[in-house]
């Protein structure tokens, strides 16, 4: 290949958009020590919340949480973040951590124990990619400190299906048997241990068999099979004093064998061997069976040809203002897009590149139609009802600056007419061959809650999810309500089967210095980021595997090479 060829190609694949593509995918692991004690009776039931900020805001936004661990105040969280880590950013994260009181996913309800903030490079930066500080945020209280340990992931799509079993371990417990537990942890670069699953409790008994459960191998080895990996055995006590009973050490390689007999470890209590003679063990640890199963990800569904259909519905309320003021939401001016138009263009330039037909059905909602001046709540912008499709994205701009001129602004502002719309498209393929996102852009207050969250709620079990876009100056309380990340969104007691709305104001995006592209990208981004968890969820959930990838194309009458 010559430099010319080479040079070209370089050029050509380059994005500026897409630029700053993660060197790579970093594992946070977080433990506490000395965490201030704010139960009565009992230690401290602590959680860990991970904030990082936005691009070019520097608002805090809750990324992600750890599990509860009950009655410690030296937690070792097994939750795990995982962060995209880029070399030219600085990425600052800010660690909350909070006594848990209640089953409530408010954290304002909950004790604060103290913060701690630092960058991501920080972390990554430190000796051994660990970093110890002291926890703060409480005036004239010593909080403990936090250590905050940064691994490089392999990208590993492996995880595996293990079973294990004991047979006559250390009766531990005064009264009944032992109630045991497993504990394990992978090695990692320094020779320390991370902890990476634990088990549950098998009560009363010496010969527990655990349930089966299924890890990332990159968590239980991050993808060196010959990596240590250590199992400790416990015994459950309710004050959160665990027995320990004894450790084993093995690999991804040795498990891998499955169920034989290099599958059959001794539990050895170190203390124990090395003041008695005599001792042998304190039971064994078998593993039953070994399964591994190659996590399929969301390209690879789009690979095997499933389409993401577009919808767009648009706020033709009264409150934008009228169309033909600057000071409207719709204005159109000649030099430059309106809020609406920014956000349609931004989210479907990137939507349409998994739509092959690039036809999208474009809605509006809350205007009086001619001839009759009837109010509609779902009208296609085309004008057409019967094929509300539109040519590309740049067909939908065209239909909305059309209707803009036909209709006139009115209300109230519902929601649940263009969602059952794209419901009804959605409820008659549940194969895994279509998956619909609708994208709702509008200015406001919304007036049919409860409908919308029945509408929603009815939705989560069918392939689709919604994009809320607010624009213009209100307060999107209410929407926020709708997008199910801090609770998940009910209806008449019935509960959304799984989180399908992401809202975003789009102020939050606007760049400061009017470069619009550069809002857009970020609008996108974000709203963006959480279809393909949305979509592995739906297919997941329904058992529904990508299809193969078709063959890669041969122009008709070249012969088809075979390797001799």
């Amino acid at each position: 290949m010559n430099n010319t060829f080479l040079n070209m190609a370089s050029i050509g694949d380059f994005d500026p958009l897409n630029a700053s593509i993660p060197a790579t995918k970093v594992e946070i692991t977080v433990s506490c020590r000395n965490l201030l004690d704010r139960d009565t009776f009992s230690k401290s039931d602590p959680i860990c919340v991970l904030y990082t900020q936005g691009m070019g805001n520097k608002e805090w936004r809750e990324f992600g949480r750890t599990e509860v661990i009950d009655n410690t105040l030296n937690p070792d969280f097994v939750g795990k973040f995982m962060l995209d880590y880029f070399f030219e950013e600085r990425q600052n994260l800010r660690f909350d951590l909070y006594d848990v009181d209640s089953k409530s996913a408010n954290l304002s309800k909950h004790d604060f124990l103290g913060q701690a903030y630092c960058t991501l490079g920080e972390v990554v930066g430190s000796l051994g990619s660990r970093s110890e500080k002291p926890l703060g945020g409480i005036p004239g209280k010593k909080c403990g400190t936090i250590i905050v340990k940064a691994e490089e992931l392999n990208n590993c799509r492996e995880s595996v299906l293990m079973q294990f079993c004991g047979n006559k371990l250390d009766k531990k417990d005064f009264f009944g048997k032992s109630d045991p537990f497993l504990v394990f942890y992978r090695s990692n670069e320094d020779s320390t241990f991370t902890i990476c699953h634990k088990t549950e409790v098998v009560k009363n008994t010496l010969n527990p068999v655990w349930q089966a459960f299924k890890i990332p191998v990159r968590a239980l080895c991050n993808g060196d099979y010959d990596r240590t990996i250590k199992v400790e055995v416990y015994d459950w006590d309710r004050d959160g004093s665990h027995d320990f009973i004894g450790e084993f050490s093995t690999s991804y390689r040795e498990l891998s064998r499955g169920q034989s007999q290099f599958n059959v470890y001794e539990v050895v209590n170190p203390k124990k061997k090395g003041k008695k003679k005599k001792y042998l063990n304190s039971g064994t640890v078998t593993l039953l069976s070994f399964l591994v199963d190659i996590e399929v990800t969301f390209l690879d569904y789009i690979k095997g040809g499933t389409q993401i259909n577009f919808t767009v519905a648009i706020d033709f309320t009264a409150s934008n203002g009228n169309p033909a003021q600057p000071t409207s939401l719709h204005y159109m001016s000649p030099y430059q897009l309106n809020t609406y138009a920014m956000a349609l263009k931004a989210v479907g330039e990137i939507i349409q590149d998994y739509d092959s037909d690039k036809m999208f059905p474009a809605l509006g909602f809350g205007a009086k139609l001619p001839p009759d001046g009837r109010v509609s709540h779902e009208f296609a912008l085309n004008g057409n009802p019967q094929n509300p499709y539109c040519a590309g994205i740049e067909g939908v701009m065209e239909a909305y600056y059309t209707s803009l001129k036909s209709v006139q602004l009115y209300g109230p502002t519902n929601f649940s007419p263009v969602i059952n719309h794209v419901a009804r498209y959605a409820a008659s393929v549940k194969d895994g061959s279509q998956y619909f996102v609708l994208l709702i852009i509008t200015d406001g207050v919304i007036s049919d809650m409860a409908q919308t969250k029945e509408s929603i709620v009815n939705a989560s079990c069918l392939p689709m999810s919604i994009i809320i876009v607010g624009v213009g100056p209100a307060e999107f309380d209410a929407m926020v309500e709708l997008d199910g990340d801090e609770v998940r969104i009910s209806s008449r007691g019935r509960y959304a089967e799984r989180d399908i709305v992401q809202f975003v104001p789009f102020r939050d995006y606007i760049d400061r210095t009017g470069n619009h592209i550069l809002s857009m990208a970020r609008l996108a981004k974000d709203v963006l980021a959480e279809i393909p968890d949305q979509f592995l969820s739906y297919m997941r959930t329904r058992g529904i595997k990508p299809s193969p990838a078709p063959p890669p194309y041969t122009p008709p009458g070249q012969p088809i090479q075979t390797q001799i």
